[in-house]
């Protein structure tokens, strides 16, 4: 669905084209009247929201701004490298902060950097050569999934204890490869395969989500060298990279006090239930859905959020209880 002239004259661009088979879009197009304000704060609020969802859990940046950007109607290539170039300046920022801090396993970023740079850069020079409004709707797909995975990890949250097992050189540069891949062509994906992956060999949640948005700054800067070559830089919308990169510099520190107050199994499902309503909304109406079966959607996912929180706190307070009980002494590392 594109919009019409009141909303962001995405219509007046796909009528001039500029939304062609590669889903390309001119650098040079006008913003008129009242509407450059108007956009400016749509998408600088894109951006804050996802940067603090990305610096309070340590993933979901890509997917979340990506996500919403499809919903606006812009086309999957012109999104994802949009969102790759924002990353540039936003996971430089991050991963500066998290070495400060001493969250960094040099050795696991050294091991997912190359391997994940190459897969990003195939994987945008793939996207880009797609036809836009026919890979929009398996795009939509991935991120959908990728939704219901946040929302059932945070729901379904494991309790493990702290080990010091680092992968192999054998298993992060294949892990890498593929993630890198995922997260150009889909519009995100590096934090949520693998943070997880990362976590479920036990390791130190910090020292995962600090090396997980280390590595993704060269991700991210390959991706966006992939975009500029296949779709030539003044493709870009750089509007939408600024405003994405405002919001997202304004939400940092935020996000870092943030997550000392909100509890990381709710963030966690509410931004898995954000994601599948984006993208259920965009699947249904590619395939020109009735509108009344697509609002039985959207209350059907707004019912599932609401019950995955109740069970998410419920879940979390049962976990924490039983730890009380068991190991008085002992630290637990809950996931975030």
């Amino acid at each position: 669905m594109y919009y019409n002239e009141t909303n962001f004259n995405i219509a007046d661009w796909k009528n001039q084209r500029h939304f062609s088979h590669t889903g390309k879009v001119p650098f040079s197009f006008t913003i008129t009247g009242g509407f450059f304000m108007q956009k400016l704060i749509v998408f600088a609020i894109i951006g804050f929201f996802a940067q603090l969802i990305d610096g309070a859990l340590g993933m979901a940046y890509g997917v979340t701004s990506t996500s919403l950007l499809l919903m606006f109607g812009i086309a999957p290539a012109v999104a994802s490298a949009s969102v790759h170039l924002a990353e540039v300046v936003t996971t430089a920022a991050s991963g500066a902060s998290h070495l400060k801090f001493g969250n960094v396993d040099k050795y696991t970023v050294s091991r997912l950097t190359l391997p994940g740079a190459i897969g990003a850069f195939v994987g945008a020079c793939f996207l880009s050569n797609l036809p836009g409004d026919v890979i929009k709707p398996y795009i939509s797909l991935f991120l959908f999934t990728l939704g219901v995975y946040i929302l059932l990890r945070f729901i379904i949250q494991k309790q493990i204890v702290t080990s010091n097992k680092r992968m192999s050189a054998k298993q992060l540069v294949p892990l890498g490869l593929f993630a890198g891949f995922v997260d150009s062509t889909g519009g995100g994906g590096w934090g949520p395969i693998t943070t997880p992956v990362l976590l479920a060999r036990g390791n130190e949640a910090r020292k995962v989500i600090g090396s997980v948005d280390t590595s993704e700054f060269p991700v991210a800067l390959a991706a966006t060298i992939g975009f500029f070559i296949s779709l030539g830089w003044e493709q870009v919308s750089w509007f939408w990279v600024f405003a994405l990169m405002l919001g997202g510099i304004v939400a940092a520190p935020i996000a870092a006090w943030l997550v000392r107050i909100v509890p990381s199994h709710l963030l966690g499902v509410l931004v898995g239930g954000l994601i599948i309503f984006t993208n259920i909304r965009t699947l249904l109406t590619t395939f020109k859905v009735d509108p009344t079966i697509i609002s039985l959607s959207y209350v059907a996912v707004g019912l599932v959020v609401i019950i995955s929180i109740f069970i998410a706190v419920r879940n979390h307070s049962n976990r924490s209880n039983a730890s009380t009980a068991q190991y008085p002494n002992d630290q637990k590392q809950m996931l975030p």
